[in-house]
């Protein structure tokens, strides 16, 4: 097997074969453009072409009504927890609230606070960020500007379900590490982003999907390049965008839509796949400690130990042995992490589980 399959990786994650022959063809010589994809510009009508197909993609896999606009941007989630308060927050209106429920959306929290008041709705820090809340039974203001959550911790292994309920405040979620993973409604959201290296394809773009009411409220003082507004008017191409990256994205989509069969079919293959690889661990349960809770295990990114340091690195380098990459633990928690982004194959995780039972036996 390709060690590009191998990758588990929280970020940069694995690319689909299919896309990765493209892409490297694309670097060389785009066929139809007889230019490699690194030196196309990004006002030729090629590159508009991309753009519209990435957002023609996006709307049909999820379904987004013309009620929204969708743009792609630069800076990854980081910018966005500043620009989100700076578009969004409203003098009118009480402040933003805040799920704090692991390290990144700990991130977006601190980054609000630089730019206006917020209040942190939830924390999770005394439970050590292992369960979620119920976002409906929270006691958030009627008139807060929006609150916000970050719907899988990639660092933490806990991901939020799939809701149906509206909120009675415009919800706003950064989608980075599950986003195209499975379906949802995104009606329920005023907000909704996602930066690539996860699902979407190497870093350097970001996917924003925003209600075209919500824009009404951004202040007319924003510099113009920190205005979701600016974007939107210029189609994401107001300064020299990443033709690359959303390039590779583009291919992404195309590959969600034709080859694998929607976001269903894309859903039903990620629950095999964590439900091989939660098996292998629970079965060695005391061997192994799964961070999250079982009610909150995420998906796409599975945080562990052996609770040695020693064997976690010892397991690391057994699987480096065969191929298997990507398994560190973020730095703030350490441990072990196994992504299972969308192209991670399935042979892939039985390789992972594998070599997990093998290690077991032998070492512990």
């Amino acid at each position: 097997m390709k060690s590009n399959a191998l990758n588990f990786s929280g970020g940069p994650g694995a690319l689909p074969e299919t896309v990765l022959e493209q892409t490297r063809q694309a670097v060389l010589t785009l066929p139809e453009t007889g230019i490699s994809v690194l030196g196309m510009s990004h006002r030729s009508d090629w590159f508009r072409s991309i753009l519209n197909e990435a957002e023609l993609n996006l709307r049909h896999l999820l379904g987004i009504s013309d009620d929204y606009a969708v743009t792609f941007l630069q800076g990854g989630s980081s910018l966005q927890f500043a620009m989100i308060p700076m578009n969004f927050a409203g003098n009118d209106l009480s402040p933003p609230e805040y799920v704090t429920s692991g390290y990144w959306s700990g991130r977006a929290t601190l980054e609000a606070a630089k730019v206006t008041t917020r209040k942190i709705a939830w924390d999770g820090k005394a439970t050590g960020y292992r369960q979620l809340p119920d976002l409906h039974a929270l006691d958030i203001s009627r008139s807060a500007a929006y609150l916000h959550y970050v719907s899988n911790e990639t660092v933490e292994g806990l991901q939020f379900p799939v809701d149906d309920e509206p909120m009675s405040v415009p919800l706003i979620a950064d989608m980075s590490s599950d986003f195209l993973s499975k379906p949802f409604r995104p009606d329920l959201f005023s907000m909704i982003y996602a930066h690539a290296q996860k699902n979407l394809g190497p870093a350097g773009v970001t996917v924003a999907v925003i209600k075209r009411a919500l824009l009404e409220r951004i202040p007319d003082a924003l510099p113009a390049i920190l205005d979701f507004r600016t974007h939107i008017t210029h189609g994401s191409n107001y300064n020299t965008p990443p033709v690359f990256a959303i390039y590779v994205l583009t291919l992404i989509t195309r590959w969600l839509r034709f080859d694998v069969g929607g976001l269903q079919a894309m859903q039903s293959v990620n629950e095999r796949k964590a439900r091989r690889l939660y098996e292998t661990l629970d079965a060695m349960e005391d061997a192994i400690s799964i961070h999250a809770d079982r009610r909150w295990r995420s998906q796409m990114n599975v945080a562990f130990t052996f609770g040695d340091s020693r064997l976690d690195n010892a397991f690391i380098l057994a699987a480096r042995e065969r191929g298997i990459v990507g398994l560190e633990g973020h730095r703030s928690i350490g441990g072990l992490r196994a992504s299972l982004y969308n192209a991670v194959t399935e042979p892939a995780v039985d390789m992972l589980s594998n070599a997990l039972k093998e290690f077991g036996v032998q070492r512990v």
